[in-house]
């Protein structure tokens, strides 16, 4: 296997010499330049051995690290860069990593962590290049299709979406959250022969009760207290055309009742108004609860249940579809790059193995997040295990056990509380992941060092390495 070659910049000759012939007697091949312009030189001559990773000092003459970074990136270089910085300058350390640095080192130098870093680079370049590979043999997926998945449960989901999609038939869409429900509406609309009328949404769970309807069926002038014009409601903006109601189940029996007027007789009278208004459009209907259950318990009515339930299409979990996992990574790589120039990031096979084990209580739309989150802390490059960050155990279970907001609530849970516990779990994660180095824990979570040192001091969270111990481990 040919050697891989470093490139030491720095202005100091002691420190070139003293990382080169300790790097040479590792089996590396060094070279070495004293100016940003001569690194430049270096990466950009075809005669001479190019470098796989530079070793670059922050302050040097000509061109500092920071400038030369800009210039490597302004080229689209692959060549890995490690900054070595005098300790404390995290801002430079922040920015260089920002600019597309793959780690940095301190002075004055611990020669084994030098050593670590050049092997765990050459070892993560190594393993972009096999995913890269990789990637070029993988049948190439239609951007065009909405719905991603192949696995026999998803297979049987479009053949009842192909069934339905061109009759005017009611469809009742069940199944967990964030398994794409939505989406599948979309994809029905526009395959319908309501295709080129408006499809009109409609959040049931979003809106109290004296709003819901006016919502649902509009109001006239003057019909309560801040009335002042007559509007139009969702299903006269709906005619000809579609009218999605996302989690049905959260409708009182009050508006049930006259949601099945609409669909059994197609007329309804806006709110303060005696003239029937006739509607035309197509019903598609959703929920994460059991409906059925629902009815026992009488909260939701019998008889709308079943003037609903005409076309049912159940949209199984992630965790029961598992082999679909990486065909929606990849899509999501697709759609989440770091910019929009930018090609996909790619997945290592350790990460896809985390992601694969991982249980996913939010589904496709956790997993969407995770992969946004991680391609944003891999800087577009290769997706390592160390840039997941997965739903802990307490909320897993929390969601197998099908726990709504109404528990959560019950249990006095507030939104800011969560928001602050969140945020101090995340801190501490980065932390964890840095060998509680706190400059590159606020470049992980893309704060600058005075805001996470500000954070933990609220959060009573040390930032000495003494306490890595202590708080690397994130339990509820």
């Amino acid at each position: 296997m040919e050697r891989a070659t470093i490139l030491i910049a720095d202005d100091d000759a002691d420190i070139r010499a003293m990382l080169s012939d300790f790097l040479g007697s590792h089996g590396y091949r060094v070279i070495e330049a004293a100016s940003g312009s001569a690194v430049l030189a270096a990466c950009q001559n075809p005669e001479g051995p190019q470098p796989d990773l530079i070793l670059m000092d922050m302050r040097m003459p000509e061109l500092n690290g920071l400038e030369v970074l800009q210039r490597l990136r302004d080229l689209s270089s692959e060549t890995g860069v490690v900054v070595m910085t005098a300790y404390g300058s995290s801002s430079n350390a922040i920015r260089a990593i920002q600019l597309g640095a793959y780690d940095y080192l301190t002075k004055p130098f611990d020669m084994e962590e030098v050593l670590a870093t050049v092997r765990r680079y050459l070892e993560y370049r190594q393993l972009s290049q096999e995913v890269k590979n990789s990637r070029r043999t993988t049948t190439p997926r239609d951007p065009a299709e909405r719905i991603v998945g192949r696995s026999p449960r998803m297979l049987e989901v479009y053949k009842i979406i192909g069934r339905v999609a061109q009759s005017d038939a009611t469809v009742l869409i069940t199944g967990e959250s964030g398994t794409g429900k939505e989406l599948v509406a979309e994809v029905i609309h526009q395959n319908s022969p309501y295709r080129n009328g408006p499809l009109v949404k409609v959040g049931c769970a979003s809106l109290p009760e004296t709003l819901l309807e006016s919502e649902l069926f509009g109001h006239e002038k003057g019909s309560f207290t801040s009335a002042y014009t007559q509007r139009k409601g969702r299903f006269e903006l709906a005619h000809k055309g579609t009218i999605f109601l996302d989690e049905i189940g959260e409708m009182t029996l009050a508006t049930q009742k006259k949601l099945l007027r609409v669909l059994q007789e197609k007329e309804f009278e806006r709110v303060g108004g005696s003239t029937p208004i006739k509607v035309d459009c197509r019903v598609i209907a959703a929920t994460n609860r059991d409906l059925a259950a629902e009815v026992a318990r009488g909260n939701f009515r019998e008889d709308l249940y079943y003037r609903l339930n005409v076309i049912r299409i159940h949209l199984p979990p992630l965790r029961e579809r598992r082999e679909d996992i990486p065909l929606l990574v990849e899509h999501f790589l697709d759609k989440h790059r770091l910019s929009p120039t930018a090609p996909p990031a790619r997945i290592s096979p350790e990460a896809m193995e985390r992601l694969m084990a991982h249980d996913w209580p939010g589904n496709v739309r956790e997993l969407e997040n995770t992969i946004a989150r991680a391609v944003v802390l891999a800087q577009g490059g290769v997706i390592t295990p160390e840039h997941l960050i997965l739903m802990d155990r307490a909320v897993d279970r929390a969601a197998r056990a099908h726990l709504d907001l109404n528990t959560f609530f019950e249990r006095r849970l507030r939104l800011a509380e969560a928001v602050m516990e969140f945020e101090r779990r995340l801190i501490i994660e980065a932390l964890a992941r840095t060998s509680y180095n706190p400059a590159l824990a606020a470049a992980l979570l893309g704060l600058d060092l005075a805001t996470l040192e500000a954070k933990a001091r609220d959060y009573g969270i040390p930032l000495d390495p003494t306490a890595l111990g202590r708080h690397a481990t994130v339990d509820m």
